[in-house]
């Protein structure tokens, strides 16, 4: 049976923006690509104004695109390159979830894997979010991994 087949998921997109919670999101992709024999998309996708850092302030996205383009394709996905895993990356410009429907119906994705809360996330800003947009809009399954601060306990009343 060749790698991937059997199962369905082939292709999984996970967002990526150097967030703690993006972070997650490719660990958990990771991990899933490796299991199932699949392939991993990164999309990062870039505004008029990104952030290197995840505390860094807002730059412009023009002048710093291969720098961002460089974190993407190294810091922001090193966990998949040392897990072994067939990955790549894409940087598209224009608005996050736009951009990660884009790339999902472009490559063929199986599976989307986005962090609850980007880079720019308030943790009480949930409706509206990009992971809640792009969980209503796919066209295939999402999974929304939760934040890196959320201990399993922490969901217990």
């Amino acid at each position: 049976m060749a790698a991937g087949a059997g199962h369905g998921v082939r292709v999984i997109v996970v967002g990526v923006d150097g967030s703690a919670d993006s972070g997650a999101a490719v660990r958990f992709a990771g991990e899933l690509a490796g299991a199932l024999g699949a392939e991993v998309v990164a999309v990062h996708a870039l505004g008029l104004l990104d952030r290197l850092e995840p505390d860094g302030p807002r730059v412009p996205t023009q002048p710093h695109r291969d720098e961002i383009a460089a974190k993407v394709e190294g810091e922001w996905t090193a966990e998949l390159a040392a897990a072994g895993v067939p990955h790549r990356a894409v940087l598209h410009d224009g608005n996050p979830v736009d951009v990660m429907l884009q790339v999902v119906e472009e490559v063929g994705a199986d599976l989307v894997v986005v962090g609850s809360r980007g880079i720019g996330g308030s943790p009480i800003q949930l409706l509206g979010s990009t992971s809640t947009q792009v969980a209503q809009r796919a066209p295939c399954p999402v999974t929304i991994v939760p934040p890196v601060e959320r201990s399993p306990a922490s969901g217990a009343a």
